[in-house]
Order: structure tokens, then C-alpha cells, then sequence
């Protein structure tokens, strides 16, 4: 949700100016060493494979790809709003923030019924839990998303010098599709994670096996639908809310219906969160991924025995 902020006197243009360059260059440099490490260590040769691993190496991916993005956003800011990389720079722009942003929560989500099976139903669903529909199921994500997203390859904007704003007549089309989105691309993942989270919740209240033979696999379970709720609420969920009403609010003739400074003050911000989610998923595979620790701890004793020669 890209928006322009001004209303008769009312801007925060200035605001956009300082808060969009300085979150976007932060969330690149974090982003592009931390996914780019954890690519590194997720394809490093190790006896154990699993599917947990498989989706957060696609999801290490697609935040890699669009952290590369963010620079060129920053300098559209820092250049006053004014879109210099052509028509097709602006089209690739928006399509990568939206493929980014829901195959996230699509990967998201997936682990967390991976490591809710794997706790509540880990004979009756094992194919969900193996290598080869791990990697069936992150091509049919990518797929959809890139798909449904495509539409933004499509749309070409009336004034290519105002490429991450709401233009004239736009309003109405894009509202009809952030209610779609919002309940295919948030509501359902979101609602899903939740059943996921008190259901192994309930789970863990009622052990059936001995405490030292489910803490190990309990404690990821965990850690991975906790982490990632934490995401949605502080990545996704102020973004979609602050989304939907201030394209609620934004009329056919390019205002608004009152003059909300608080409101596009908001909507600036929430679109920070959402970009952060980038450069905080290494937390994830920190402490949910499988043998992440192992493999980052065996990486850095090869940097350092290179750095010995």
C-alpha cells in the first residue's frame, strides 16, 4: 500500500521523506546479511533434511530477492517522490512488495501447520512433513502468489513520476481487490495460525509420551507458531487494518474525506512494519529452524579456520 498523503493544506511528505529512506536502507543491510547467511547455512550439506527446513529456505529467499528492491523505494523518496527508473522499474517495484509479502505469510503459515502435525498427527499427516511435498507445496506457493500478483505487471500508471502513489481514478479497482487479498492473503492464513497455535497448545496440556522424549520437537513447535504469530502481529496485521481504511477513505476525485493526518501518519508506518518483516525471519530460523545452529555453528568454524590459513 503505497499511498499519496496529501489532503488541501494537510501533508506528511516530509515525514515520508525521513521515515521510508531510513526503515528501507536499515531493512536492507539487515535483510541482505541475514537471509543471505541464512541461504548460505540452509544449503549447506548435512545428513538430516527436513520439509521445516525446505520452507524457510524459500521463505529466506523470497526476503532476500525483495530487500534488493528496497533501495530503489528509498531513493524515490529521498528524490521527493519523483519515480526516475521508467514504467517497468515501477511495475516490478509494486509486483515484488506483494509476492514478497504474501508468500511470507503463505510460508509463514505452512510451517506452522508443518510443526502442528508434526506434534498433534505426526503419523496420519507424514507426507505434509517429507522433502519431496515440501518442495511440491513451496512451487504451488510460489506459484499462486506470482500468479495472482501479476496482475500488477499489467497496470500501468498515469503520471510514471508518482509510481508508489495512488493515482486518479484508481480507487475503486484497488479497493475491490484489497478485500479479496485481505481475506485470502491475511484473514485465512491468520485464523489459521491461531487454530494451529491452541491446538498444540492443548496438545502439550495432555503429553502422552514421556516429558523427555517430546521436549525437543515440543519446543520448536512452539517457538515457530509463537515467532510467527509475534510476525503477523507486529509485520502484518497493523498493515492490512491501516490498508483497508485508508483505501476506505480515499475518494474518486484523489481525496479524502477528511483530513487525517494521524491516519496517513499511520498507513507510513504499518507499510515500515510490514517491510521489516524482511529482516526479522532469521530470528525464525535461529531458534525454530531444524539443525539451523548446528549448521550456522559448523559454518562459522570454517570462516574462521579460512581466516587462520
Amino acid at each position: 500500500m503505497d499511498q499519496n498523503d496529501s489532503c488541501n493544506n494537510c501533508t506528511i511528505d516530509d515525514f515520508k521523506k525521513m521515515a521510508y529512506p531510513t526503515i528501507y536502507i536499515s531493512v536492507f543491510i539487515l535483510g541482505s546479511f541475514g537471509n543471505g547467511l541464512s541461504i548460505y547455512v540452509f544449503l549447506q550439506p548435512y545428513k538430516k533434511k527436513t520439509s521445516v527446513n525446505v520452507f524457510m529456505l524459500n521463505l529466506a529467499i523470497s526476503d532476500f530477492l525483495f530487500v534488493w528492491t528496497l533501495p530503489l523505494r528509498a531513493t524515490y523518496y529521498l528524490m521527493n517522490s519523483s519515480w526516475v527508473f521508467g514504467d517497468l522499474g515501477c511495475r516490478i517495484l509494486s509486483y515484488a512488495l506483494y509476492v514478497n509479502m504474501y508468500s511470507s505469510i503463505y510460508f509463514l503459515t505452512v510451517l506452522s501447520i508443518v510443526r502442528f502435525v508434526a506434534i498433534v498427527h505426526p503419523f496420519k499427516h507424514w507426507k505434509l512433513t517429507t522433502i519431496k511435498y515440501s518442495r511440491i507445496i513451496c512451487g504451488v506457493i510460489w506459484g499462486f502468489v506470482m500468479i495472482c500478483a501479476s496482475r500488477l505487471l499489467f497496470l500501468k500508471a498515469k503520471d510514471i513520476n508518482k509510481c508508489l502513489d495512488l493515482q486518479e481514478g484508481s480507487s475503486e479497482k484497488i479497493r475491490e481487490l484489497n478485500y479479496i487479498v485481505l481475506v485470502v492473503g491475511f484473514i485465512l492464513p491468520f485464523c489459521t495460525i491461531i487454530v494451529c497455535y491452541v491446538l498444540v497448545i492443548k496438545a502439550l496440556l495432555k503429553p502422552r509420551v514421556p516429558q523427555a522424549k517430546i521436549r525437543a520437537p515440543h519446543k520448536k513447535a512452539v517457538s515457530t507458531i509463537v515467532i510467527t504469530l509475534s510476525l503477523f502481529l507486529i509485520c502484518f496485521l497493523p498493515y492490512h487494518i491501516l490498508r483497508t481504511i485508508y483505501l476506505q477513505e480515499w475518494r474518486k476525485d484523489n481525496t479524502f474525506q477528511g483530513c487525517n493526518f494521524l491516519l496517513h501518519k499511520g498507513a507510513v508506518i504499518t507499510l515500515c512494519l510490514a517491510a521489516m518483516n524482511s529482516c526479522l525471519d532469521p530470528i525464525l530460523y535461529y531458534f525454530a529452524g531444524e539443525n539451523f545452529k548446528e549448521r550456522f555453528k559448523n559454518v562459522y568454524i570454517k570462516c574462521s579456520r579460512c581466516r587462520n590459513k
